[in-house]
């Protein structure tokens, strides 16, 4: 299922967020084309973001927590994944979250695309 809305967009079970400023202190940035936000670990699919994006890493951030970067520029990102339609993504500052199940064990786990 795909899904858009103004300042949200969904691709199966990631979610980006427009936001205003990132909480955290920034400790570097990374001028990418392409950035895979999820890999499908039953397809070998990924949901990757391509377009003229800035990756920002923020300090003691683990790799299971959201993300954030930067749409840079005039034009959209185009959010891809090759079971779901395209998403154009507006520049801007966003928040990255994949969507996580808890387990039998009561642990929580990506879910699996």
């Amino acid at each position: 299922m795909t899904k858009r809305l103004d300042t949200q967009y969904r691709q199966g079970d990631v979610l980006i967020e427009r936001i205003a400023t990132v909480p955290e202190e920034v400790v570097g940035t990374e001028h990418i084309n392409r950035v895979v936000l999820a890999y499908g670990e039953a397809t070998g699919h990924a949901h990757a973001l391509c377009g003229t994006i800035d990756v920002i890493r923020v300090k003691d951030q683990p790799p299971e927590t959201p993300r954030y970067l930067r749409v840079v520029g005039d034009l959209n990102a185009l959010l891809n994944h090759e079971e779901h339609g395209t998403i154009p993504v507006a520049p801007g500052l966003y928040r990255v979250t994949r969507q996580v199940e808890w387990t039998d064990e009561d642990e929580p786990r990506y879910v699996a695309d």
